[in-house]
Formats: C-alpha cells, structure tokens, sequence
C-alpha cells in the first residue's frame, strides 16, 4: 500500500492541496499533530501567515518532528508561507527549520492587492504551469546545492534542495497538478532531459550566494 502524502493541516490553504493530491490518485493525510507524521511518504508546509503558523506550532514539537521526518528520508515541500519555513534565513528575521538553503524575503512581491497570476517555466515538471502569487516572497539568495527549477520574469519561484522542495507561489489555487505529481513521484522530473536538468540547475538567476 502506497503511504499517503502528508499536508500540514494547522492553517493556510490546506484543503486545496489535499484535493490536488487525490485529484492525482495519491493517498493523502491532513496533519493536525505531530504524531501523525508517522509514516509519511513526505508533507506540505502550505501558504497561508508565516507568523501565525509558528504561533500555532507552540503547543507541539513541530520544528523537531518535521526535522526528524526529513531525516527518515521522506519529502519536505513549502508554498509560499512554507517555503518561508524551510529557509535557512528569513527577512525580516523569524525562526525556520533551516533545511533550505536559501535566504528568502517575506512579502517581498508586495501587498494582497498586489497579488497576481502568471505562468511560470518550469521544464523539470514539464513544461510552463501556472501559479498564484499572494503576498508572496522571494528568495533573495541561494546556496551552491539548490537548484532551480522554475522561474518567473527571470527569478526563481521554485527550488529544490535533495529532499526539500519549496515555491513562492500556490499551484494548488491552479488546475496544473504537475508540483503535486512531482512530489508524489518522489521528486522525479517530468518531460526533461539529464541535459536539460543540468541547465536548469546551472543556469544563472542573478543572485549571489553568499559564503557557508
């Protein structure tokens, strides 16, 4: 039996993803403790208030479970607000489980009434997808070992580190199911080429990361 793919259920759009994972076939779990971490193929840190959602991870071990999720080998991802998370620097400064390694900028699109669609290029997931970007924030910098693996107006706005997965944008307001898929997939490309893959891991987005 395939072990269902978790999505973090405390606050944010978390039914949206769910509904994106069993569009696809996949088993789903919506998490609301940290015991149900147990036995997951990975989970979703969804888009919602970065602030609000570590308020709510007060009353549990959140950051140490997740932590050790990851270490047993299962998939980490964050949109929007999750990516916030899972950066190692956030701006302005909060805490985060630092798995990425990436400084990102909360907001740094602009306001709610600044929030926008578009669709971005994403070769490793099969082509263009669309994304919905509320409040959105932007990496700033990331570090030698994560690649990009889609861009918009020339920025990346979704990254992937070995087994930690994140995007500036919401793909589960969209039809496009290809991020879900990916995931489910155990993060394995979709329509690309190794040389391909390469050049999207290569190629330059202008920004500088800094010294480890």
């Amino acid at each position: 039996m395939r072990a269902p793919f978790g999505v973090l259920a405390l606050q944010g759009d978390f039914a949206a993803h769910a509904t994106a994972f069993r569009d696809i076939g996949v088993p789903v779990r919506e998490v609301r403790r940290v015991a149900e971490l147990e036995g997951l193929a990975g989970i979703v840190i969804p888009g919602g208030e970065s602030t609000t959602l570590l308020n709510l991870m007060r009353d549990e071990p959140w950051f140490e479970g997740l932590r050790r999720l990851h270490d047993s080998g299962a998939i980490l991802a964050g949109t929007c607000a999750g990516a916030i998370l899972l950066s190692r620097e956030v701006r302005p400064r909060q805490p985060s489980l630092a798995l990425l390694d990436a400084i990102i900028e909360r907001n740094a699109w602009g306001r709610q009434v600044d929030s926008f669609e578009a669709r971005v290029d994403a070769p490793v997931l099969g082509g263009p997808m669309d994304a919905v970007f509320i409040r959105a924030p932007r990496f700033r910098a990331l570090f030698p070992d994560v690649e990009v693996l889609a861009r918009h107006a020339g920025e990346p706005v979704l990254v992937r580190q070995g087994r930690v997965v994140a995007c500036t944008f919401h793909p589960e307001l969209t039809r496009s199911r290809g991020l879900h898929r990916y995931l489910a997939d155990g993060c394995r490309p979709v329509g690309a080429t190794r040389s391909a893959l390469t050049r999207v891991a290569r190629s330059s987005s202008g920004l500088t990361a800094p010294s480890i």
